[in-house]
């Protein structure tokens, strides 16, 4: 009998195949249409889609995604409802459409933060990546809207190539544009991104060897690689006490692809990631709850039987390999990860976390309430780092205290920089305003 998969805490939710963009590297192969795709889950059945997630994963975080999902008009409903239901709401959007108005509709909605995809802080690099001219300057109006708005925000930044030397620069601009993360992503070889593979793999080891020296120099901005997760064998090679080396998932850079996390496409196929194409179900036959907990793809995937380099791998447990690229490339998704340039050395398998250490934490009411006031794209870190000192002090209860001593010794006694936020560099240039 197979053991109670842990609860999902990642989900994403593509709402449509619309899209007012012609992204070259799209994994959904997103369409531009008025409508969207006549298969496309209505509300009710995302609905009960998003009731069945809050049944199995009451902590989760749910991504409303496209395609662009603020081409849905029910967005905002669907928004309302899952935060209603205790699940944390955040959009992933191209900022095209996204106004301060916009942004205070989806405040209102219970959405706490929005993801914006930036490519390039060149102008024309980033139009011509995104299959739109003008898109850039709408995008970096989005990106001051939300700042002006207090709405908290991510930047995703996708490498290729010709952008691979951006990643200092890059990381500059989200610190000073008052981004809480800089999520940079590699590219997979699914949909319309089957020709984006053009990164090698000793420059991908060199932009993850930057992104790790980022993650661990920056005090306010969290910088993690995503579909990336050698990420975490480079940051234990960088520092083994450094305490993102121990902890596991998303939030850490690690892959969590069938074991937190899970995708849900327009018209309700599950997939174990967005570029894994393998169906696991169909919330339109099965509720997400029992797709999670029974399917057979998604039991495989927690328990890989890796091939290739990957099987003898010393950091196999820490890392593993991205399943979705030699699924792309070969169809087998226990195959090795071919972008990664490690060679095992024969050492023993790393494991990262003692699994009987994971349970019977408890937090205070005061230290409940302290979390509760961090913005929701970084509290789960904090939640994992704060149980982490108390488990290693011998104790089972986290207080306030607890966490004004690990914001101490993280910030020092002055606590977080306060950020003078600049201007987007179009504003700096020109002075144009971008709320359309």
């Amino acid at each position: 009998m197979k053991d109670t998969p842990e609860a999902p805490y990642l989900i994403a939710l593509n709402l449509t195949e619309r899209c007012n963009l012609g992204c070259e590297h799209c994994y959904l192969d997103a369409k531009v249409m008025k409508h969207g795709a006549t298969d496309e889950l209505d509300t009710n059945e995302l609905k009960t889609a998003i009731d069945s997630i809050a049944e199995i994963g009451p902590e989760a975080m749910v991504v409303l995604t496209g395609g662009e999902p603020l081409l849905r008009p029910d967005i905002e409903d669907l928004a309302s409802h899952a935060s209603s239901r205790g699940l944390m709401v955040v959009v992933g959007s191209n900022g095209l459409l996204l106004t301060s108005d916009r942004i205070a509709s989806l405040q209102q909605a219970g959405v706490a933060g929005i993801g914006l995809s930036l490519d390039s802080l060149n102008p024309q690099q980033h139009d011509a990546f995104r299959g739109r001219k003008g898109a850039w300057l709408k995008t970096m109006g989005a990106i001051d809207a939300c700042a002006a708005a207090g709405m908290p925000f991510q930047i995703h930044f996708s490498v290729i190539d010709e952008t691979a030397d951006e990643i200092d620069d890059m990381v500059a601009f989200a610190r000073d544009a008052g981004a809480l993360v800089l999520n940079v992503f590699f590219m997979v070889c699914t949909g319309r991104g089957e020709k984006f593979s053009n990164i090698s793999a000793q420059k991908y080891e060199h932009v993850l060897t930057r992104v790790a020296h980022a993650a661990r120099k920056e005090k306010r901005l969290m910088v993690r690689a995503k579909c990336a997760p050698h990420f975490k064998r480079i940051a234990i090679e960088i520092d083994p006490d450094w305490p993102i080396t121990a902890a596991h998932g998303y939030d850490a850079g690690g892959c969590i692809a069938a074991t937190r996390y899970a995708r849900i496409t327009p018209n309700g196929t599950v997939t174990p990631c967005p570029f894994m194409e393998t169906a696991v179900g169909s919330v339109r036959e099965s509720s997400f709850a029992e797709i999670w907990t029974t399917s057979p793809e998604l039991q495989a995937l927690r328990a890989p039987e890796l091939e290739g380099r990957c099987s003898a791998c010393e950091y196999q447990k820490l890392c593993g390999g991205c399943r979705a690229r030699p699924l792309a490339a070969s169809g087998n998704s226990m195959g090795e990860d071919f972008l990664c340039t490690y060679q095992p050395q024969g050492g023993a398998v790393i494991t990262p976390l003692d699994p009987q250490k994971k349970g019977g934490m408890r937090w205070d009411a005061d230290a409940r309430a302290h979390l509760k006031r961090v913005p929701g794209f970084v509290r789960r870190m904090v939640r994992g780092r704060a149980e982490a000192y108390v488990r290693g002090e011998g104790r089972n209860i986290v207080t306030k205290q607890d966490l004004e001593y690990l914001k101490r010794r993280r910030f020092g006694e002055n606590g977080p920089p306060v950020m003078v936020r600049k201007p987007s560099p179009l504003n700096q240039k020109n002075g144009q305003t971008h709320d359309t």
